[in-house]
């Protein structure tokens, strides 16, 4: 014989079976935990986001170069300005005093010339007059070679850039301070003119009672 099982009626208002229990407790879970991770990266990408605010501000402040209403150029735009000559640093000393050394070069040139054609021409007339025309472009070149020449040499670039990196440490003064000064010079110079002609009448004076006895 077969013995047939019957399964238990399933009564209407009980409790799902164990499996569909656990089936809809592990979904539950699972969406819970779906959640959180979309929380937390979208916590993660605000944070991101304001980190990165700062520097995306200070780029758009860098590229909007601002103007005064009157069209003048900003406090950013005079500093930049005023950094370019820095960047040469001492250095444009060096350049400045080369090209003060091409131009003396060129005057004393200038000037020798002339003389000497002057001088050469009252012992041969045929020589006539000077000719600043040839003699000024002859001490331009002169001028410049000599500087070159000064340049290309180690040991007097290195001089110069030496004695131009010490003027560069100098400390110039203010306009204020110069006019404070100048003023006392004046004032103290004024002061000592008169106190010395004062005194000089007065001995004078002194010395004539004295002689006149």
């Amino acid at each position: 014989m077969v013995e047939q099982r019957i399964p238990n009626p399933q009564v209407v208002g009980s409790s799902p079976p164990a499996p569909a229990t656990t089936t809809f407790h592990t979904d539950a879970n699972e969406r819970m935990a779906t959640e959180e991770d979309l929380k937390k990266a979208e916590t993660a990408d605000e944070a991101e986001e304001a980190a990165d605010a700062p520097e995306k501000e200070a780029t758009a402040e860098v590229h909007a170069e601002p103007r005064s209403e009157e069209g003048e150029p900003s406090e950013a735009d005079l500093d930049v300005e005023g950094a370019a000559p820095m960047q040469l640093g001492y250095v444009r000393f060096v350049y400045a005093a080369y090209m003060a050394g091409a131009m003396l070069a060129a005057f004393l040139v200038a000037k020798i010339g002339h003389v000497g054609w002057y001088r050469l021409g009252q012992w041969k007339p045929e020589f006539g007059e000077p000719k600043d025309e040839l003699i000024y472009p002859v001490a331009g070149v002169i001028g410049v070679l000599a500087a070159l020449y000064y340049w290309r040499k180690p040991d007097a670039r290195q001089y110069a850039n030496e004695v131009a990196e010490e003027l560069s440490k100098v400390t110039w003064p203010s306009r204020k301070e110069v006019t404070n000064s100048t003023a006392v010079v004046i004032a103290t110079t004024v002061f000592a003119t008169v106190f010395f002609a004062l005194m000089d009448q007065f001995w004078k004076y002194v010395t004539d009672k004295i002689y006149s006895f």
